[in-house]
């Protein structure tokens, strides 16, 4: 029986116990229904699954003890850098989500010319927190043991300055193809993705600046929640990560 991943911010050694945090346990205990000396799988992000056991299941907290550790290699060789110009409401959410699920190694939210979405630093700040949240659940239910890079949301100018290895924005009429690039694959790559409205000509000369070049997916104009996604997923076939 497969069992239920969970996430601990904290370090996790062997022989020892811990407290687990109030989401995990009201999943674990009463959703679940886990009893005392019941099986669960804690991680925190290092790259190891946890073996544990359920030791004392309190009102004010549930404690586990971590038995084992063992190696979790399920990293896509390809490290993906997701430039994303914020969406509106669920469809950001669902991107976080399928790109952790497809194994990017960063996600950078950023906020161009035409994204209808306007944070202050407060909803800012909360919307990371909120896009943690969802990738720590997808790396749960995944079985990846690393935690994507979430960068905080900022202008494309200075976004493009934190991207890896080639950069590539989505572009029908390029003559580059997806096929095309395959034997130029390096170990690290960018995709720009635009918002609902696209890029401006402004944020596409700063991309084109920073050095990135146009890619063709297909011969449609994907929408912004499609765009990443497809990519990604024909980015790591390439590099062998679906294959």
């Amino acid at each position: 029986m497969r069992l239920t991943r969970c996430y601990l911010d904290q370090p996790l050694d062997v022989g020892t116990t811990v407290i687990l945090p109030e989401s995990a346990a009201q999943h674990l205990i009463r959703v679940l229904r886990l009893r005392e000396g019941d099986a669960c799988m804690l991680f925190n992000g290092d790259g190891h699954d946890h073996d544990a056991r359920i030791v004392a299941i309190g009102k004010r907290e549930t404690q586990a003890e971590i038995t084992a550790r063992r190696r979790i290699d399920n990293e896509s060789p390809l490290r993906i850098t997701l430039l994303q110009g914020i969406a509106r409401g669920e469809k950001m959410d669902w991107i976080v989500q399928k790109a952790t699920e497809l194994g990017v190694a960063r996600i950078l939210p950023v906020a161009s010319e035409r994204s209808d979405v306007r944070l202050d630093e407060a909803r800012a700040h909360k919307r990371h927190a909120h896009w943690q949240e969802i990738a720590i659940s997808a790396c749960e239910q995944s079985g990846r043991a690393v935690l994507p890079e979430l960068l905080p949301t900022q202008p494309l100018a200075s976004a493009t300055r934190r991207c890896d290895g080639t950069g590539f924005i989505l572009d029908p009429a390029s003559a580059a193809s997806i096929k095309s690039v395959a034997s130029t694959l390096s170990t690290a790559s960018t995709l720009a993705i635009g918002p609902e409205g696209g890029w401006s000509p402004r944020d596409l000369e700063q991309l084109r600046e920073a050095g990135f070049c146009g890619l063709r997916l297909g011969p449609r104009v994907l929408r912004t929640e499609t765009a990443g996604i497809a990519a990604i997923a024909a980015l790591q076939a390439l590099a062998g990560d679906l294959g």
